[in-house]
């Protein structure tokens, strides 16, 4: 895994604007060039490796999000971690994006890296506050035990492939005005490996894979938004031919509380008063993350007023600080009065005069901050 700390847009060598295609024709490039098997450039290794992980973020929506607000500590606190992968399983990630004659190189059976498992898990915002452990069932293919992942019967191998002879890859040599050309393709009788199976295993019928269920224990990070994904790497499908097995992708899924409304790292809630606690003054208890509080309002509250409650809002999920609570104060006007209450009120809007009503030289500044 490559340790370098550079800007992946700098790796890649295009604008932080760039879309999807600038970005895979810019990887397509690299690669070619610093492929090990077709550079001699001492470095080569490292900076394909590096060239790869600035495209294995880039090309995933949801990493590149998370890289663009919170950089290389985004990317470790929400879960992703650079692909592992040997340069043998290269050639199938490339084929699959770029046709089976990136580099023309072959003279190996090829071995398939396993397929990726998405998984889903709900918790609620004030487990998505302090970070929770969850346990995730999902159905994933592991190696066949019967046959050891062979996909031949007991006491039966694989033969060599005929077609191929062996390497997995055949190749086609067209002429044209500009000399020869070569294209590798996988060979269509073994399908890329390099061997085919006379007497299938019973128990894979061939595959080499069974379905098993699984569970595994998933850290949610304190802070973690909804529809963000953590990455378990090599904890997906088997790969075929002993190559690396999948991730699991976990999308996290924040149940809506109908108490609190999300905006980044603050919240916002709200809080009803009656008109004579408005006028009056009260202490009543409003609900946070972490339990209830008691908060006071001096007499004269107004409605639309807010008071922030610093440092109550979610954890930043790079680790550092949190949002606030911004509580919103509602006055519930009464609806329904008996004789006798309107005739209070009367007698009471009869005694008011401007001083009453004064209004707040900060008000349409607190109300524009209910907006902001």
């Amino acid at each position: 895994m490559a340790t370098t700390q550079r800007d992946y847009y700098e790796v890649l060598g295009v604008a932080r604007s760039a879309d999807a295609g600038e970005i895979k024709r810019a990887f397509r490039r690299l690669a070619r060039e610093l492929h090990p098997d077709v550079s001699e450039a001492p470095d080569a290794q490292e900076r394909f490796r590096e060239v790869v992980e600035a495209y294995d973020v880039l090309s995933k929506s949801e990493a590149r999000e998370l890289y663009d607000r919170f950089g290389h500590a985004g990317l470790r606190s929400g879960g992703f971690t650079p692909t592992q992968f040997d340069f043998g399983s290269l050639t199938d990630l490339f084929s699959a994006f770029f046709g089976d004659d990136l580099f023309g190189v072959g003279g190996r059976p090829r071995r398939s890296r396993g397929a990726d498992v998405a998984v889903q898990v709900e918790v609620e915002l004030t487990e998505a506050a302090r970070g929770t452990k969850r346990e995730v069932p999902f159905p994933v293919a592991v190696s066949c035990a019967a046959c050891d992942g062979s996909g031949a019967a007991a006491g039966t191998s694989p033969v060599t492939c005929a077609t191929c002879g062996g390497s997995g890859r055949l190749q086609q040599v067209s002429s044209s005005a500009f000399g020869e050309f070569v294209r590798t393709q996988a060979c269509p009788s073994c399908r890329g490996a390099g061997q085919q199976i006379e007497q299938p295993c019973p128990e894979c019928n061939g595959d080499g894979l069974i379905l098993e269920e699984r569970k595994l224990e998933v850290e949610i990070p304190a802070g973690i938004h909804d529809g963000q994904q953590i990455r378990i790497s090599g904890e997906g499908h088997a790969g075929g031919g002993g190559a690396h097995a999948g991730d699991v992708y976990v999308q996290v899924r924040v149940k809506p509380d109908p108490r609190f409304v999300r905006e980044g790292d603050d919240i916002f809630s709200t809080v009803d008063l009656t008109i004579t606690e408005a006028a009056l003054g009260a202490t009543l208890t409003v609900p946070t993350l972490e339990g209830e509080v008691e908060l006071q309002f001096g007499p004269g509250t107004q409605p639309g007023e807010t008071r922030v409650l610093r440092g109550r809002g979610m954890p930043v999920l790079q680790g550092f600080g949190r949002g606030d609570q911004r509580v919103l104060v509602n006055v519930a006007v009464p609806r329904q009065l008996t004789e006798e209450q309107r005739q209070l009120l009367e007698q009471f809007a009869g005694l008011a005069d401007e001083e009453t009503y004064r209004a707040d030289e900060g008000f349409f500044e607190k109300l524009k901050s209910a907006f902001r």
